[in-house]
């Protein structure tokens, strides 16, 4: 079990190494919550912390060999540039659906990265295989001692930033992070609270911890890549029996929705796993009327590629992009006026299809259907009562 001593050793070894990284309040979040931003970090996320440790702890003969990790992209990353700063080879081990950005930053910082196809338990397989195969050390991303005393470090610098802070809200994917985070809370600080946050999709640390032990599950689903574990440490699980308070879950459009925020209120940008707890948050998951509460962002690795997806997907959680399908008698002039009823209320028309053949329509009519960028949910449900005022019925698509 790491200890409180292991976590101050883990300080000193990364005071010059890793950023002490900012905490801010944020009341576009709620009048008592805070932002911890391990986005901030370097490589884009706290992994650095434990990898580095991890790293400057190997033994002279370990260095020799040379070091292998599975990841999703932030351990690689973290351990790929602790290894080349201390001289030392890495092989990193990443699901082949990895965001293509944290793929190529981590051969950027010097390691060799094998794609294994699945996901990260598949990665994991394959790691321990070759670790086997060719002598590496095996660096594993959470349930290891060592990386969660470097994870924990960040729980001393939240009770230094905020000394009178009430309740850390903290991901979960293996249970590394939040182990470490706990430890150092609860050690210092045994009132405040410290709750974790998982994908609804990946929720395997809740699963365990409702079967009594560490419990795999089936398949994982989530936009979330970064913390979608099948199965958490018994490390890690033990350390959250002993440490944590509690573990919700947030849905996929609730992420989408909390990373939207992030970037247009905050001005930050956080994968999907940093933006959990502002989630848990932000759809009353967690609590923070009456504490004072830090949201620990615990990465910004968010793949380009996807972010016009989750932007959308955002957006379309709280009703500023909505999709209408109405009913049109098939006559001249009603087009017009349906779309005259619509623009009035001023919405942008993002598309508009016009079917004059649809199962939905008889002979006399045709269906359209709108996609409509709106100010909020009560804007759209504006538009929506006036097309029914002026007869033309919405239909479910």
């Amino acid at each position: 079990m790491v200890t409180l001593e292991h976590i101050w050793a883990a300080q000193n070894v990364l005071r010059g190494v890793a950023r002490v990284t900012p905490l801010n309040p944020a009341p576009t979040i709620g009048k008592n919550v805070y932002i911890k931003s391990e986005n901030l970090q370097l490589t884009g996320a706290f992994k650095l912390r434990g990898a580095y440790n991890r790293i400057h702890r190997l033994k002279p003969e370990e260095r020799a060999k040379g070091v292998i990790a599975c990841s999703a992209g932030n351990h690689a990353q973290g351990i790929a540039l602790s290894a080349t700063k201390q001289g030392i080879r890495s092989v990193i081990c990443m699901p082949a659906g990895a965001p293509i950005s944290k793929i190529e930053a981590t051969k950027r910082y010097g390691a060799e990265v094998v794609l294994v196809p699945g996901v990260y338990d598949d990665a994991a397989a394959e790691a321990n295989r070759l670790a086997a195969e060719h002598g590496y050390v095996f660096a594993h991303p959470f349930n290891d001692p060592d990386v969660i005393a470097g994870q924990g470090t960040i729980g001393l610098e939240i009770l230094e930033q905020l000394p009178d802070v009430e309740q850390v809200i903290v991901p979960i994917g293996g249970g590394g992070l939040i182990s470490g985070v706990a430890c150092a809370i609860k050690s210092l600080r045994p009132d405040c609270k410290v709750i974790g946050v998982q994908a609804a999709g990946a929720a395997s640390m809740l699963a365990s911890r409702l079967a009594g032990k560490p419990a795999q599950l089936d398949a994982v689903s989530t936009i979330a890549d970064g913390i979608a574990v099948k199965l958490p440490g018994d490390l890690t699980f033990a350390m959250c029996e002993k440490y944590v308070d509690e573990i919700v879950t947030v849905q996929d459009d609730e992420i989408a929705t909390a990373i939207v925020t992030l970037m247009e209120v905050e001005k930050t940008v956080a994968e999907g796993a940093g933006a959990t707890t502002v989630a848990a948050v932000m759809f009353g998951k967690v609590d923070v009327s009456e504490k004072k509460t830090v949201c620990l962002v615990s990465g910004g690795n968010l793949d380009i590629t996807t972010l016009s997806r989750v932007i959308t997907r955002g957006l379309s959680k709280t009703g500023r992009i909505v999709e209408l399908t109405t009913k049109v008698p098939d006559k001249p002039g009603f087009l017009l006026k349906m779309l005259q009823v619509v623009s009035s209320l001023g919405p942008n028309i993002l598309t508009i299809d016009h079917q004059r053949e649809d199962k939905d329509s008889d002979v006399s009519s045709c269906i359209v259907s709108l996609v409509l960028e709106t100010r909020n949910a009560q804007h759209a449900q504006e538009i929506e009562a006036a097309l029914l005022e002026n007869g033309f019925p919405l239909l479910h698509k």
